[in-house]
């Protein structure tokens, strides 16, 4: 049976059953949680958000297939097409991007009317650049011209227009390049100038920002901050439902699909699906497993590393794999009530097409790195010119 499994999927199997796993569980909670949607949306038909979700789901593990069949060496040079890409599309977005919920972070796809969050194709397209910058220029690392300035001046552009609809996204990819430029070696001295530089220019992006406006997206900004010290508010309902639902759910849950808030909570199958998961199986059966998940995926790309002979699939793996596990740790946060509300999604988990794609493609590409390490001789040379 495991030769039959291994002869389809390769790579690294306990990521093929963290996936695996995952996916049970998006499934029953995304079907679970979307019965208020349902009966707003399609007149109560609560399987049809199940079949939706269940075709993208489908359509992300067949993409994690596809991606994870392709050397990893190939990414290299895609990074510097997708980097730009990425640029170019976060400027459309701004200009002529779809408004949802007071923020613009939406383009839709002409003649089809699905619609992308390009951040998450900016956040998996920097990763990748700046996985391929560090491996190349690890012989100069320590020089803030030939190593610092081609990874920081990206990070800056993509932050930067991605700040004015999306603060916590920009926030969390500034936060995961540092931690992938200090992994890759660059001087602290830079990481923690740049740290302070970003601090200050925020601060003051903020503050101009709600002199101008007091009723833009700025200002919710504010009040999500202020009111994560300040219980009791309207602006922290969505914190107070979600501490009802795992305060509810307790050691062992209420059952599958006997959630009460998920009548109550805002957006109860995307931002605080994880909410929902501990209501109905409990810490013990849903909120445990769904962190070991993501801790288990941390863990194999650290192994993977180990294992590789090459820099670029080495930060490549880790990378991609921050930006998924930070992303989740995050979102959980959020649910427990130990961050305030930023309204990232649970990776391969919450329901929502484009984030489901991104992450099947940095999915598979971790798994063409486990794949193909053990195929890269010493001395072979990488596709990184």
């Amino acid at each position: 049976m495991d030769e039959k499994i291994g002869k389809y999927l390769k790579g690294d199997h306990i990521i093929w059953g963290v996936i695996i796993v995952l996916s049970i569980f998006s499934l029953l909670a995304v079907y679970s949680s979307t019965g208020t949607l349902a009966m707003q949306k399609v007149g109560g038909n609560t399987l049809y958000y199940l079949i939706r979700h269940g075709v993208i789901l489908g359509f992300g593990i067949m993409i994690i297939f596809i991606t994870h069949l392709i050397h990893y060496k190939y990414y290299s040079r895609l990074s510097q097409l997708l980097i730009v890409a990425a640029i170019i599309l976060l400027i459309l977005t701004l200009i002529v991007g779809t408004n949802l919920n007071q923020a613009t972070r939406w383009l839709t796809l002409p003649g089809l009317g699905f619609t992308i969050q390009i951040s998450d194709f900016a956040k998996l397209a920097l990763v990748m650049y700046i996985a391929r910058v560090l491996s190349m220029k690890q012989d100069e690392i320590t020089s803030f011209k030939e190593a610092f300035l081609p990874i920081i001046i990206p990070v800056g552009i993509i932050c930067i227009l991605i700040l004015p609809a999306n603060l916590s996204t920009a926030v969390l990819i500034f936060g995961i390049t540092l931690i992938l430029m200090f992994i890759g070696r660059i001087s602290m001295k830079y990481l923690l100038a740049s740290g302070s530089v970003a601090i200050l220019l925020l601060a003051l992006f903020i503050t101009i920002g709600t002199l101008i406006n007091k009723e833009g997206r700025i200002n919710t900004w504010k009040h999500r901050i202020e009111n994560y010290f300040e219980e009791g508010n309207e602006e922290s309902y969505q914190s107070q439902q979600a501490k009802i639902a795992i305060a509810t759910g307790g050691l062992f849950g209420k059952k599958p699909g006997k959630s009460v808030q998920r009548n109550f909570l805002p957006n109860p199958y995307s931002d605080f699906i994880y909410a929902i998961i501990v209501e109905e199986y409990g810490l013990i059966f849903g909120g445990i497993p769904i962190l070991l998940a993501y801790l288990f995926l941390l863990f194999r790309a650290g192994v993977i590393v180990r294992k590789c002979n090459r820099t670029f699939p080495a930060f490549l793996a880790i990378g991609l794999t921050l930006m998924i596990v930070v992303q989740a740790m995050v979102n959980m946060a959020v649910a427990v009530g130990l961050l305030p509300v930023t309204g990232q999604t649970l990776p391969f988990v919450s329901m929502g097409g484009s984030s489901m794609l991104f992450t099947s493609i940095a999915l598979g590409i971790i798994l063409s790195v486990s794949r193909n390490i053990d195929k890269v001789e010493p001395d072979e040379e990488e596709v990184t010119a």
